[in-house]
């Protein structure tokens, strides 16, 4: 079994990474759709400076976004310091900061699969709902969404594979601190430090391959099924 073939520490870094993945995904699929239906949706001044700031993190050095989410997150920090200190919430050097600097690597990947999929559906059929009374937000969640719902769930899997690669921009931001902030890739990179860790670094690396294939497939597999039954519906 998987978990007889790591160790305790690798066994741990690859569940903090699944859970950091987890919640980077979950909590930035709304935002994801909500920024790719504008994108898709509105025309405005500062539309192409909206566009460039959710991919900016595709073109940054990962370290460059880690240390603006310090600057910003950290307990100093204009955002960090007000959550700190109002609801008591903390991502500096911590796993939701993990996540969080996760959920901003992928964010770009998410809502350009989301942007293509609300690209492709014809403007006319949400017209058409329109013209027979119904209101923008039913014609959304009972025309649009179902429509885009493939290119909803290849981005949310896309998002997940490159949360659960992230490096630079979580060691810039939460450090690397085992048990705690240690993620899989900064365990890949903090056994191959040390005299005797490649072996454990090697099974990491193939516990990486799995999971990333294993995601690619089932983006794959789900977007399929959904597309034939929303064509034969």
């Amino acid at each position: 079994m998987l978990i007889d073939w790591l160790s305790p520490d690798e066994w741990r870094a690859v569940a903090l990474s699944l859970r950091v993945s987890l919640w980077a995904t979950l909590l930035s699929l709304p935002f994801g759709v909500l920024i790719a239906w504008i994108l898709a949706r509105k025309r405005f001044w500062g539309h192409g400076v909206l566009n460039g700031i959710v991919h900016l993190p595709l073109i940054l050095p990962p370290v460059v976004t880690g240390y603006f989410l310090l600057l910003t997150f950290g307990r100093r920090g204009p955002v960090g310091a007000f959550l700190d200190q109002t609801f008591g919430i903390v991502f500096a050097f911590r796993w939701t900061g993990a996540a969080l600097a996760a959920a901003v690597m992928a964010f770009p990947l998410m809502v350009r699969a989301i942007r293509l999929a609300l690209e492709a559906v014809d403007p006319k059929l949400e017209q058409a709902a329109g013209t027979l009374g119904a209101n923008r937000a039913w014609v959304f969640a009972t025309v649009t969404l179902p429509l885009i719902a493939p290119g909803i769930i290849t981005g949310a899997i896309l998002a997940f594979a490159k949360a659960m690669g992230e490096f630079g921009a979580t060691i810039t931001f939460v450090s690397n601190i085992p048990g705690q902030t240690q993620t899989l890739p900064s365990a890949i990179y903090a056994y191959l430090q040390v005299p005797g860790g490649e072996a454990s670094a090697a099974r990491l690396v193939v516990v990486s391959l799995i999971i990333a294939m294993t995601a690619l497939m089932l983006s794959e597999l789900v977007s399929r099924r959904v597309a034939r039954r929303i064509a034969g519906g």
